[in-house]
């Protein structure tokens, strides 16, 4: 096998990432990208908060960063204004995989429609039960016995695309939605990887989600579970 070919073939996976907050789960692909455990490059990372210390990771990993928080005037950007810039850098950037980490605004349908590469978000619960916020308590309050977190496709509807894999914990008796919360953010730093690591090997091929429908295959979700 010539160089050029083995090259060729491993190309890694270029990914763009919205974030809106402390960005632990950007430091852990930034993490297993510079160590090589990842075949992916993050080309680029847009936030709508210019406080966000995600900006700071991405900067301090020479990575590419769009802060899209205000506009000239001080006023918070709007929605169409950051759609309109973010479509804008993720086409510069080229992008394989979009990836929403702990990304806090709704986007809009002609946004995802249209958007350069398939777009997938990871969300604190095992949809499709509790979409939106608050997820931790809610499960308590509920008194569920399972809880995790999930990577879904993004589509117009909120947290209903297609769910790709999900990691899963026991709900303790001592849970609060603090603890709770500590609890899946260690499993969302394994979910994320692993599942790019699945897209980026074509093991999770993102373009029809019916890789469930071949009989040899495990359906979809694909789940981690984690007993303690």
């Amino acid at each position: 096998m010539s160089d050029s070919h083995h090259t060729a073939h491993h190309q890694p996976l270029r990914v763009a990432v919205l974030v809106s907050g402390s960005g632990s789960n950007l430091q852990v692909l930034i993490d297993a990208m510079q160590a090589g455990t990842l075949p992916i490059e993050i080309v680029g990372v847009i936030s709508n908060r210019e406080d966000a210390y995600a900006v700071t990771r991405a900067k301090d990993a020479d990575i590419p960063v769009a802060v899209l928080s205000h506009v000239a005037s001080g006023k918070r950007m709007g929605i169409k204004t950051f759609e309109a810039h973010a479509s804008t850098q993720l086409s510069a950037w080229q992008p394989d995989l979009i990836v929403l980490a702990g990304f806090m605004r709704v986007l809009s349908a002609g946004f995802i429609d249209h958007a350069p590469a398939p777009m997938i978000n990871l969300h604190p619960s095992l949809l499709p039960v509790y979409k939106g916020l608050d997820t931790h308590q809610r499960v308590i309050h509920a008194g569920d016995r399972h809880h995790g977190c999930s990577i879904h496709v993004v589509t117009a509807e909120l947290d209903a695309g297609a769910v790709l894999t999900q990691a899963l914990l026991v709900v303790d008796q001592k849970d609060t939605a603090d603890s709770l919360q500590a609890r899946v953010q260690k499993l969302e730093h394994q979910l994320l990887p692993w599942t790019l690591l699945l897209i980026a090997t074509k093991a999770l091929p993102l373009q029809s989600p019916s890789i469930s429908a071949q009989p040899h295959l495990p359906s979809l979700p694909l789940r981690l579970y984690f007993d303690r």
